[in-house]
């Protein structure tokens, strides 16, 4: 495996992502911003942040997989979420929850969660980009 995810000390330790990510594989891949569409282009989970979160991270999954990656190869994700607020943080970890559930993959890489105003479409609620590294 190219990505080693550590937590090193004297920094805290979060229960969702690794602080670090040590990356050794000689191919990057960049996986553009997914949002909560189907294979259609139709909106997953219209008002639904844990069902759309949960199709972001499907999506991302298909995208790696078209470059020969897994999330077992994800260095680093940013998350955008409308009007963010942390309330909505149990809603987030549910649908991630969901879809590293039927991926098989436990959720570690490093992560960087930014509240936006808004995204592409009015419908859209959160979207998650990735980078990732293979041998």
């Amino acid at each position: 495996m190219a990505i080693t995810l550590v937590n090193p000390a004297g920094l805290p330790e979060i229960d969702v992502y690794r602080q670090v990510s040590i990356a050794s594989g000689s191919k990057l891949v960049f996986v553009a911003g997914q949002v909560a569409w189907d294979a259609d282009g139709v909106t997953v989970g219209a008002d639904d942040l844990a069902a759309q979160a949960e199709q972001c991270y499907l999506n991302v999954a298909t995208a790696l997989a078209a470059a020969g990656a897994s999330f077992d190869d994800v260095a680093k994700l940013n998350v955008h979420v409308v009007d963010w607020t942390p309330d909505k943080m149990p809603l987030l970890l549910e649908g991630i929850d969901r879809a590293a559930a039927k991926l098989g993959f436990t959720a570690g890489p490093p992560a960087t969660l930014l509240g936006v105003a808004a995204l592409d479409v009015p419908e859209h609620l959160i979207e998650v980009e990735a980078t990732a590294v293979v041998d």
